[in-house]
């Protein structure tokens, strides 16, 4: 009943539509709207509910056949390290190591610093598949003194998998800060941070790179962590326990002869596989113990990584592996993705899985020595065949660094874990499979005559293998004890249940193949449908996959919404809008039924914290979709749709992504065709899909209905063209659920068959049946009309093919005929299929025919190496036809049928579209009589062949079409000769015109005669217009032609001539007056709208900025009081300033363009989005304000807006292709690649095109109605037809200037990673070298370079400029080139032949540089376009047609006299030419562009890019003036004079031996950062006691300093063995360290300083006022830059890291710095030291002169008489006492015995 109520509104045309696919909107409406009322005047939704056929029986095929994932693709990861900062430890020499993968690149060493700078440049080049290179890890680490001999100490760490990166916007991170971590201590917290660019960027993506800006030093790191968005700054360590129990299902490994032979030696047969399970993780990798032979292995093991949490690796890899003494093989492959297992909401969870069984798939499980699959073990492409499941569960544990039972390190561990109970994961039910196969054709011939069986297996069950595994699990805990069951019918397929009811019949009877036509076979089934049934055992969580599927069937209906609503706008249908809301309105509706529907089952054993916190999030996620989509629905306007519809597309990518479920429960179903014991191809069914349940939007979508399944053929060799040859088509129906609900298994079932069981004894239940017999047999007439096809795939070496196409349907085939060479088939052809039968009901065929199959093939001449003359495949698509039965009327609005586009498909790839109708008729109980007629035009004779009826082709109308031939460009040879004659011909719908020959190719490539035309019939409807062919050929002696090459010029809309409009051709009669001020400052500084001209309207448009008006001045200094900024000095400025200066614009452009857009609630009254880059006169109001919020907020280094920056003149900085901002220059003369040779076998085709390019055609059309009240203007040349005003195209000598500013981010080209660039310049015969200036060891290298050549068009109309490595030795190697057009250029209405610069000025850093003046250029633009003026009147006015310009009207010259002059007024009509009626197009402003450079060899992968700008002057015209010197500033000499007065306060180290008073011998070592060389150090102050150090020492720093970028010049040669010097550019900044001067131990170091001498924070005038926060608190401290200071003078702080990694003040020093340039310390000299000239007094130090002889006497003079005096006497007289008792002993025997004697 659910379906007949939605019947009514059903938009879904689920059934009869081929199917749409996600990537591409396909040409699909015309089914839509079958011949139904004028579309105008109802709403669309009405015409879907007549026309549609709602399909219930029948589920939509899918047209993709190959798989996609698997196969490799070119990636480049690029990594730019900059810089590092805060490092801890002290005094280090830090270098940075990039590695990904097993890839490591090492940058330089920099010596004693803990904030080096490096910028340098890594790429790493990867050819594999994407999902093995998205799972690499990126690591980042900081390692301190490596050297030769020691690998070096790791600091820090930092790592992020490669897919994260890519997920990014534009595929990259820029300038972000990477924080490093030690992963042996995870308590110990940052370790510091380094700077890096990183992107990825696959084959065809392009890179935008940001603009490199004056990089400012204060950059916030916290706020540019290297992080993706949405993950906080602070990350903490964690846990993530992977609890792994057990396993079942395994694959009988190495069983047969193998297991005999141990059989016979062990004697016992035992499991033959010894698994364990393996884990890696974010590039650490665990793993459990083996469990020996054992097939159901359980472990209960868990494994415990400590990573960061949120870990930037997306997914955790689980294989289960069969553990082996030669090599370990992979059984199974499962990834975890961890977004999918969390969510970072407010009411968020953190990752949690489980306890649930995950399901692992792979190659096939017949056991073989080599398995030729195996790589879909490890999880590379999709799984043919299931292959295990294992039990795990996963839990992540937040860590408290504090508590002290933390261990350190992220060491992996493993430990045990408690058994689980049985019933965890829920109860275990008997599920039922039904398949029935009513059809299998298209079984592709090579196969082979023998017969053919299908086998169906879900999981282990149903596969012949494994016979019938009864698990512990199964059998016992069914429903009932039923006992373990024994085979009956010796067969291992059938076994019989207690209950006598069969478990399974897993595989179709064997059969042979029937021949359909040359290329495939079929299988007889006729009316006898085999069946297949299968008894599982699972546990139950189908509420999982209930919730899943009512989300897909949201997410489809909205899928099939949107796709009609873009195809709607494509084919410019009336009221999208429409479509959109009642889309809108349905995607509401699903989501409160999912929300009525979900909360089911709550209660049920085995749901996980995951199934409630993912019930929980997709309620909320779904109710805020539902709810959005309400709201939007009243905003859809005709105006808004498409901004809708992106927000509607984010809805269907935010449903697909809840639907994806991470537990899995059943596994999924695989088709298996045999042929002779052999698998030859495989499906597999999502067992979601087919799940059956008694709600119908939880039933899986193919659940109950028959699905057309085309086989594929597994692993590897299904890529390329062995995977697009369909290997067999099925029509197949499946059913699964629990076997309670068995009952209506087969209602889904085309009606009218009778079940076939197997016979068994009377009495015995009924068991399902082993083949269904069909009674009920319809007979058909297939009428298929197939008109042409367009855009088909070149499958011969000419570049074109010979197309037929062929249609299956059922089990017949046909064949159109073949049409020689062309790509756009017009067939013009009916093909009838007679006698066609159909099995089932005739209602339920009426609503759900079968498919139809059309291929279209390329027909080969006999050629060598294929004998029979076979035909190549070139694509495929599907199609429903529409169906009439007997008893309906053949007439509107269903019939005639409408001819429509069907995409077709070649692997994955689309490869043209096919235009043709499909009509399935019934034939009634009168035969052929009732069908209606087949009346074709009658004036054809094409033999047997019937051409497509009346009612059904197009309706013609009679078209004239113009071409203009202008010349064919870069023609390649032909067969190893050179193009010598060619000509063009041209031809659509069968009419044609030919160009005239040219004569001698080499010398005029331009045609003699510019345009011809002809008339022809094309249809009406503008989409179904044939496309248009371009073919030239090569006009050789006698009388032969050779094809060069061709171009389908597939649609013709953009050259249809559409007649003005009377209104609006006169645009506006008013006068309409634009204001403009000359001093035309970058946008968001001042801000007034520019209104848009109605036709019509009176308007004064202003475009203007506080000029020199002084009340612009007054309200200025109001607001910010702050005193006005320098004045510019104009001899200082040259045109670099200008460059940075308009950089600097285009970043805040960017910016403020990121801010506008990110606000996406005003977005919708703002059209940024329309105008793409902010233009600097109109940028709409808002973006100023919103600008500035997010200056304020994120303290950007430029001045926020209320400043005003010096003005300066700038010029456009285009981050892009000048052609792609201007059409690609194609305003009339259009250009027209000429292909030939093959297509590309590649994925994405468009890439390998290229390399079939030919050469050019270039010329263009003009399509229009033939009518007879064509208004011609009095002054027509009829010989043009519409092209008038065109120039001629004879000869033409130009100069041509180029100008090569830099190149940045070149790939590396040596070895060391770098690279020696230099400029290489050809256009036509003319080749320049600049080889003697390359620029040594830069990827980065700064060129600033000029070029003149001569050149004539048309001969020489391409210009290369190209980037070469320099090599001492051997060639020089191509970095990357690219290629400009300058012919287009120069013809082109916009004017590129010299930019309009946005001031005119006669000297200076600004002049002019164009030899027509502003004035010139204006007077022949109107006198070119008819346009009355330019009228200059007084008061600084200039009109041009109806339009008023005002401007200023005085210059100054040289010596600062003003003159009257009428420049800049002509230049600011030049600037809005674009405003001017009927001819105004948007001139080229003065410009710079940015271009990719690519190399051949790696095509679609940028290898840098190179900026440059290209003037053109004509040699008729007035010559030039000399080049603009953009040579790059020298640096400027400076010397930096830094004089250490005192120190204080500075940390006593040293311990006194005897006093253990504390001292220090300090001194003070200094340096220009980077030039560690030249560091310089104060004498020793010794023994200081209490910190004082006294030194008046100067050091001497002269360097070369770059003003504009802020960068000191150092130029050295890298190592001894450097052929030249390479040149680096560093930050200027001073470092200033207080050491301990040791005699016999190193030196210990004590503090540090590093003074950035652009903007330091200002010195304290007393050692007090010197605190800690001068560093640590820079951002509120007064900042000074040196360089406009020149002297200053002040306290500093030192600074080192405590224990804690926290800044201590370990002292302060009292310094002047003093700088002076070149000339300046000349003149006034200055002795290092204390040395002449000038030098300082001795410092008042106490008297150290005797010191080192004196201190140990002082020393021992304090121990005795003061610290110890008491114990120094009593020691003494201890000593006395001691002496005299030895002296006693020592004399007393002698005494003794003189006594005794009496001597």
């Amino acid at each position: 009943m659910k379906r007949s109520k939605h019947r009514g509104h059903k938009e879904d045309r689920n059934g009869d539509e081929p199917a749409i696919l996600e990537t591409q909107n396909l040409d699909r409406n015309g089914m839509l709207l079958g011949g139904g009322p004028d579309p105008d005047t109802i709403s669309l939704a009405s015409v879907t509910a007549v026309t549609t056929n709602v399909s219930n029986k029948r589920s939509k095929p899918d047209i993709k056949m190959e798989p996609s994932s698997g196969r490799p693709v070119d990636y480049q990861v690029s990594v730019t390290v900059i810089e590092a900062r805060q490092l801890v430890g002290l005094n280090m020499d830090p270098m940075v190591c990039v590695e990904i993968g097993d890839d490591k690149k090492y940058t330089s060493m920099k010596e004693s610093t803990n904030c080096p700078y490096y910028n340098e440049y890594f790429v790493f080049d990867f050819h594999i598949p994407p999902d093995v290179m998205f799972d690499k890890i990126l690591k980042v680490s900081v390692i301190h003194s490596k050297n030769l001999l020691r690998s070096g100490t790791l600091v820090g760490s930092f790592k992020m998998d490669v897919g994260t990166i890519y997920s990014q916007p534009e595929h990259q991170f820029y300038h972000k800060w990477a924080l490093l971590s030690d992963p042996e201590d995870i308590t110990a917290g940052c370790k510091g941070y380094v700077k890096c660019d990183v992107a990825v960027v696959a084959k065809g993506d392009t890179i935008k790179t940001p603009h490199k800006a004056n990089e400012s030093d204060e950059d916030d790191i916290e706020g540019n962590l290297l992080l993706p968005d949405g993950v906080p700054s602070e990350r903490q360590w964690a846990r993530y326990y992977l609890k792994l129990y057990r396993a079942e299902g395994l694959p009988r490994m190495n069983t047969s002869l193998m297991a005999n032979v141990k059989k016979a030696f062990i004697g016992e047969n035992k499991d033959l596989v010894d698994p364990y399970v393996q884990v890696h993780f974010a590039g650490q990798k665990g793993k459990t113990s083996i469990q020996k032979s054992c097939y159901e292995p359980i472990w209960n093991e868990q494994i415990v990584f400590t990573e960061m949490f949120p870990p930037l690796c997306k997914r955790m890899k689980i294989q289960i592996r069969d553990s082996d003494k030669v090599n370990d093989v992979a059984i199974g492959t499962h990834f975890l993705d961890l977004k999918k297992l969390s969510n970072d909401g407010d009411k968020g969870f953190l990752p949690t899985l489980g306890p649930a069984w995950v399901n692992m798939y792979g190659s096939t499980r017949t056991y073989t020595l080599m398995d030729e699959y195996q790589e879909l073990n490890e999880g590379l492409g999709e799984g043919v065949s299931f292959r295990a499941r294992l039990l795990i569960s996963l839990g992540v544990e937040i860590l408290d660094p504090s508590s002290p039972e933390i261990t350190s390190s992220t060491e992996v561990q493993v430990e045990g874990v408690p058994n689980i109970s049985e019933s965890a994961t829920g109860k275990v039910e008997e599920f039922f499979l039904f398949g029935s196969f009513l059809e299998a054709t298209m079984i592709d011939r090579k196969i082979g005559d023998k017969p053919i069986s299908f086998e169906v297996t879900i999981g282990y069950y149903g596969n012949e293998n494994d016979g019938v595994i009864q698990t512990k699990t199964k059998g016992k805990k069914g429903d009932g004890d039923e006992e373990e069951t024994e085979l009956i019918h010796n067969s291992s397929e059938e076994e019989m249940d207690d209950d006598g009811d069969l478990t399974s019949v897993a595989t179709s009877p064997p059969m042979k193949p029937v021949i359909t036509d040359g290329n495939y076979f079929h299988l007889p089934y006729f009316e006898r449908k085999p069946c297949i049934y299968i008894k599982s055992w699972w546990q139950d969580q189908r509420r999982r996959l209930y919730n899943a599927n009512i989300i897909d069937n949201v997410a489809d209906k909205l899928e099939d919404g949107l796709n009609d609503v873009h195809e709607i706008i494509k084919t410019e249908k009336s009221y999208p809008e429409r479509r959109l809301r009642g889309v809108l309105e349905e995607l509401s509706q699903g989501c409160s039924q999912f929300l009525s529907l979900a909360n089911k089952d709550q209660n049920q054993s085995g749901r996980t914290k995951l199934d409630r916190e993912r019930l929980k999030l997709c309620l909320s996620e779904v109710e805020a979709i539902g709810q959005q989509a309400k709201a939007m629905r009243s905003q859809v306007k005709k105006s808004t749709v498409r901004d809708k519809l992106k927000l509607a597309q984010n809805f269907l990518s935010k449903l697909r992504f809840l639907a994806d479920e991470p537990q899995h429960s059943v596994p999924d179903v695989f088709i298996w065709m045999i042929s002779n014991g052999k698998r030859i191809a495989y499906a597999r069914v999502p067992s979601k899909d087919i799940l059956y349940s008694s709600i119908d939007e939880e039933k899986g979508k193919d659940c109950g209905k028959v699905k057309t399944i085309f086989l594929r053929i597994p692993g590897k060799k299904g890529f390329g063209p062995a995977g697009w040859t369909v290997q067999s088509k099925i029509e197949i129906y499946l059913w699964l659920g629990l076997n309670r609900q068995r009952k209506d298994y087969l209602s889904g079932l085309p009606n009218g068959f009778e079940e076939n069981k197997l016979s068994k004894g009377p009495g015995l239940p009924c068991s399902p049946p082993i083949s269904l017999t069909y009674m009920m047999k319809q007979i058909f007439q297939l009428r298929v009309h197939m008109y042409q096809a367009r855009s088909l795939f070149a499958a011969d070496s000419t570049g074109l093919s010979d197309p037929f196409a062929r249609v299956f349907f059922s089990t017949q085939s046909q064949v159109t005929e073949v049409l020689s060479e062309t790509l756009c088939p017009t067939w013009d052809q009916l093909l009838v299929f007679e006698n066609v039968e159909l099995f089932g009901e005739a209602s339920e065929l009426r609503d759900d025919p079968p498919i139809i199959v059309i291929e279209i093939y390329d027909q080969d001449t006999v050629s060598v190496d294929c004998l029979d003359g076979k035909a190549d495949f070139m694509g495929r698509t599907f199609a429903k036809p529409i169906v009439k039965m007997a008893d309906e009327h053949y007439g509107p609005p269903r019939f005639p049928p409408q001819l429509e586009y069907y995409q077709i498909y070649r692997g994955n790839c689309a490869a043209g579209e096919m235009l043709a109708a499909f009509e399935l008729l019934q034939i009634g109980p009168n035969g052929k009589a009732d069908l209606p007629p087949i009346d074709g035009p009658t004036d054809m004779d094409r033999g047997p062949i019937l051409p497509v009826p009346l009612g059904i082709r197009p309706v013609l109308s009679k078209y004239r079409i113009e071409v203009l031939f202008w010349g064919l460009r870069d023609l390649k040879r032909v067969n190893l000769a050179q193009v010598d004659r060619p000509r063009v011909d041209i031809e659509c719908a069968g009419k044609g015109v030919q160009s005239a020959l040219i004569q001698n190719y080499k010398k005029n490539p331009n045609f003699s005669t510019l345009v011809k035309w002809f008339e022809v019939d094309l249809p009406e409807n503008e989409l179904l217009h044939p496309p248009l062919n371009i073919r030239v050929v090569d006009c050789r002696a006698f009388g032969r032609y050779t094809l060069v090459g061709n171009n389908a010029v597939t649609s013709l809309r953009k050259f249809i001539y559409r007649g003005t409009d009377k209104e609006a051709n006169n645009w506006s009669t008013t006068e309409e007056i634009i204001v403009v001020s000359m001093e035309a400052e970058p946008a968001f500084k001042k801000m007034e709208t520019v209104v848009k001209l109605d036709s019509g309207s009176e308007a004064v448009v202003k475009v203007e900025d506080d000029d020199k008006d002084e009340k612009g001045k007054k309200k200025k200094r109001k607001k910010g009081d702050e005193p006005e900024e320098e004045e510019l000095d104009e001899s200082m400025l040259d045109w670099w300033s200008k460059y940075f200066a308009s950089i600097e614009t285009l970043t805040e452009a960017l910016k403020a363009q990121e801010a506008a857009l990110s606000d996406t609630e005003e977005r919708d009254d703002m059209d940024i989005a329309d105008r793409g880059d902010i233009k600097p006169e109109d940028s709409p109001v808002k973006g100023s304000k919103k600008g500035k919020g997010k200056k304020d907020k994120k303290k950007l280094p430029l001045e926020p807006f209320g400043k005003k920056k010096p003005k300066l003149d700038e010029l456009k900085v285009y981050p892009k292709e000048l052609e792609s901002e201007f059409d690609g220059f194609e305003d009339w003369l259009h250009t027209f690649n000429l292909f030939r040779g093959k297509g590309g076998d590649d994925d994405d085709q468009n890439v390998t095109d290229e390399d079939r390019i030919v050469g050019k055609f270039k010329g263009s059309l003009c399509v229009y109605k033939v009518s007879d009240d064509m208004s011609r203007d009095t002054n027509f040349d009829s010989n043009m037809g519409m092209f008038q005003n065109i120039p001629s195209n004879d000869p033409i000598n130009v100069i041509v200037r180029i100008y090569v500013i830099r190149a940045t981010d070149l790939h590396p080209a040596d070895i060391n990673g770098k690279a020696d660039p230099y400029i290489a310049i050809k256009l036509g015969k003319t080749e320049i070298k600049d080889k003697e200036n390359y620029i040594s060891k830069q990827l980065n290298p700064l060129f600033g370079k000029s070029f003149d050549v001569e050149a004539t068009f048309p001969m020489d109309s391409t210009l290369t400029v190209s980037i070469y490595d320099w090599d001492l030795v051997g060639t020089d190697d191509l970095i990357g080139e690219t290629r400009l057009d300058l012919e287009n250029r120069f013809y082109s209405k916009h004017r590129a032949t010299c930019g309009i610069a946005c001031n005119y000025a006669i000297h200076g850093y600004n002049v002019w540089r164009d030899p027509m003046k502003p004035t010139h250029i204006l007077a022949k633009l109107c006198k070119d376009g008819k346009l009355d003026g330019p009228h200059y009147g007084p008061g600084g006015r200039v009109k041009v047609e109806n339009r008023v310009f005002m401007a200023p009207t005085e210059i100054e010259d040289e010596n600062g006299l003003k003159k009257q002059t009428d420049e800049h007024l002509a230049l600011t009509v030049l600037r809005h030419w674009e405003d001017i009626p009927r001819i105004g197009c948007k001139l080229v402003p003065e410009h710079v562009e940015t271009r990719p450079l690519l190399h051949p060899d790696k095509p679609g992968i940028e290898q840098g890019r190179i900026e440059l700008w290209v003037d053109m002057f004509p040699k008729d015209m007035t010559a030039p003036g000399p080049a603009l010197d953009i040579s790059p500033r020298k640096p400027k000499k400076f010397e930096l004079r830094v004089i250490i007065w005192n120190t204080d306060e500075v940390v006593l180290e040293d311990d006194d031996i005897f006093t253990g008073e504390k001292s220090s011998d300090i001194f003070v070592r200094g340096w220009l950062k980077g030039q560690q060389e030249d560091k310089q150090d104060t004498d020793v102050h010794y023994h200081s006691i209490t910190g004082e150090g006294n030194f008046n020492w100067r050091f001497i720093y002269p360097f070369d300093y770059l003003m504009a970028e802020e960068k000191i010049v150092i130029s050295k040669k890298e190592s001894m063995f450097a052929w030249d010097e390479t040149e680096y550019k560093i930050p200027p900044r001073l470092n200033l360290q207080v050491w301990d001067a040791d005699h016999f131990s190193a030196d210990d170091f004590l503090g540090a300083i590093e003074l950035d001498l652009n903007r330091f924070p200002r010195g304290a005038k007393t050692p007090k006022q010197c605190t800690i926060e001068m560093v640590t608190n820079e951002a509120e401290m007064p900042m000074v830059s040196i360089f406009k200071q020149k002297r200053i003078k002040g306290w500093w702080p030192f600074v080192a890291r405590n224990e804690d990694d926290e800044f201590e003040l370990t002292g302060k020093v009292e310094a002047e710095l003093h700088l002076l340039t070149g000339e300046e310390a000349e003149k006034s000299p200055a002795g290092e030291g204390r040395n002449e000239p000038e030098p300082l007094e001795k410092p008042n130090r106490p008297d150290v002169a005797l010191l080192w002889f004196l201190i140990p006497l002082k020393a021992a003079k304090h121990l005795v008489c003061d610290q110890y005096r008491w114990l120094t006497i009593k020691i003494v007289t201890a000593l006395l006492l001691l002496a005299i008792l030895g002296l006693f002993l020592y004399n007393m025997p002698g005494y003794m015995v003189k006594k005794m004697l009496g001597a």
